[in-house]
């Protein structure tokens, strides 16, 4: 899947009286969600806030995790992190991917909401056989706003349990959908 990406929106996202925000980075969020990346193959993993002091904290993170005493201990997650990428907008994300693969990008949101005409993991898995370029978007805080919603190329399906609780962490649901689509992507 040399041709997946993942993008970690703080903005545009809303609060819960459902106000469009930038929400603060959560560090854990960058090392679970690189790892996964790294375990399902993703070509790269984008951090994108406009806010400069969260941008500065995702480097120092980075930085110490890949060429700081913490890429010496411990050299799997220093892989992993050399994967994340922190950008302004979930455009500049869009401009780089275009521009490292020279094919067109397809948009992916995801959601725990309901929305019509969502796609499966399954779907998702054959449109990775095509040669474009594909970057899922995950929101924090209370999720990415319907606008960006509506602005993506496809919306999927959410993760949906046994009990109606639908309230993941964004690291779980990174990790439980990327499950699903490697098992539908080996099986297609």
């Amino acid at each position: 899947m040399d041709n997946l990406y993942l993008a970690l929106l703080h903005y545009p996202v809303c609060n819960k009286k459902g106000s469009t925000i930038a929400s603060a980075l959560t560090t854990i969020d960058m090392h679970d969600i690189a790892r996964a990346s790294m375990t399902f193959g993703v070509r790269g993993f984008y951090v994108v806030t406009p806010l400069m002091d969260q941008q500065v904290l995702a480097h120092e993170v980075i930085d110490h995790w890949t060429s700081g005493i913490g890429g010496e201990l411990n050299p799997f997650r220093k892989k992993a992190l050399e994967l994340i990428r922190v950008v302004s907008t979930f455009d500049d994300a869009l401009s780089e991917i275009q521009a490292e693969r020279h094919e067109e990008v397809i948009t992916i949101a995801t959601t725990a909401s309901a929305y019509q005409n969502t796609i499966k993991a399954k779907e998702v898995a054959v449109h990775l056989k095509e040669r474009a370029s594909h970057v899922i978007a995950f929101g924090t805080a209370w999720g990415m706003t319907q606008d960006f919603m509506l602005s993506c190329d496809y919306i999927m399906e959410p993760v949906s349990g046994l009990t109606g609780y639908n309230h993941l962490s964004v690291r779980s649901a990174v990790s439980i959908i990327m499950d699903r689509i490697a098992c539908e992507w080996l099986k297609s």
